[in-house]
């Protein structure tokens, strides 16, 4: 199948192109504004689908709004119909369409023209009138404020919020281009993209800041579903290489060294520590909160002792079995490096610790 992708160096155009790339369709021609006339009309005597995503948002004079997105609209269906094909054609709109504004005008000219070369040639169209869209690669300072804002917390510069209260419905890029590849391969497909993310802009801008501290905190979000999922991945897209790495704490002492990595809302925080040989760490227990060990160097002795009634119990891991030692509320704990070699153990709890209520209470195990 030959794809044509108008608008193919743009923001969903970059994103759409690669998502193609991935379901394994190697025959995309890509049109953009370099291109002439003839490369776009070559094009279309080629294509077995077309995305026309080719649009102009910020003219410099409204009359552009009409050349870039009613203008080539109509040069793509009149085509078309010159030569007699009738090519299926997927055209990107806006929820502008329906306002009395240059831009909604010109977007609504455009739904005319596709409107009327499906009535003419019988041909398959789906029009999306599209949100707010976000993700990465959207060119701040544009026409996205998701964008914009990305970019402005992640590299320390001011957000301009003149409502933080203005509701914004936003649809993310990725969710974007499944919906559009769906008509590549099945019929009567409804042109909506879901989730559709109702936010304030106050919302969006708070999250935003929120993952710029957390490298501080080390407090991650709920970065795992839904919209803040989708956003942090499109704040992170704004990082330039230097950005890549940031320095946590650790806390070096005789023993070894403790390193904290990441805590999080409601599912606790990872950390690590190490333990030179001989060295025993820990001796204390908790009456709530508890731990995973997962030994990845070296050979630990874990020894346990129940605190009411002195039973003692203990075993050895080595870093290629891959265990992981649960400890127990009420039992007392700790950890030998019985090994030649540094101990290095990856550390779960299930709260983040807090210094004014530790739950962990000194009692050694001889």
């Amino acid at each position: 199948m030959k794809i044509l992708v108008t608008g193919a160096n743009g923001f969903i155009g970059k994103n759409l192109c690669l998502k193609l790339s991935e379901l394994g369709y190697q025959d995309v021609i890509k049109i953009d504004r370099t291109n002439s006339d003839e490369e776009l009309n070559l094009a279309l005597e080629n294509a077995d689908f077309i995305f026309h995503l080719a649009g102009i948002n910020r003219p410099k004079t409204e009359e552009e709004f009409y050349v870039g997105n009613s203008g080539l609209t109509e040069k793509i269906t009149t085509q078309l119909e010159s030569i007699g094909r009738s090519t299926p054609i997927l055209l990107t709109s806006s929820i502008q369409a329906d306002r009395d504004n240059a831009y909604g005008l010109s977007k609504a000219s455009a739904e005319r023209a596709i409107t009327a070369y499906q009535q003419k040639l019988n041909a398959d169209v789906y029009i999306y009138r599209l949100p707010n869209v976000f993700g990465k690669w959207c060119l701040p300072n544009y026409n996205s404020m998701v964008a914009t804002f990305c970019y402005n917390v992640a590299n320390d510069l001011p957000i301009e919020i003149h409502d933080s209260n203005a509701l914004v419905n936003l649809v993310y890029i990725d969710d974007v281009c499944e919906q559009f590849c769906k008509h590549l391969t099945q019929a009567n497909i409804d042109t909506v993209i879901e989730p559709v993310y109702q936010k304030t802009v106050g919302e969006v801008a708070c999250l935003l800041n929120e993952f710029k501290q957390s490298k501080e905190t080390l407090i991650t979000e709920n970065v795992g579903s839904g919209f803040t999922r989708a956003l942090y991945s499109t704040y992170l897209s704004y990082f330039s290489p230097e950005q890549f790495v940031y320095t946590v704490p650790a806390y070096t002492d005789p023993r070894g060294t403790f390193c904290e990595m990441l805590k999080t809302l409601n599912a606790g925080q990872f950390s690590y520590f190490t333990a030179h040989p001989g060295i025993t760490r820990g001796g204390h227990y908790h009456h709530t909160k508890n731990e995973k060990f997962l030994v990845i160097k070296g050979t630990a002795k874990f020894r346990f002792e129940e605190v009411l009634t002195g039973q003692k119990e203990e075993l050895v891991v080595t870093a290629d079995q891959h265990q992981i030692v649960e400890t127990v509320p009420g039992w007392s704990h700790d950890v030998t490096n019985i090994g030649n070699d540094e101990l290095i153990v990856m550390l779960w709890a299930n709260e983040i610790f807090d210094r004014e209520k530790p739950d962990t209470f000194a009692k050694e195990i001889k």
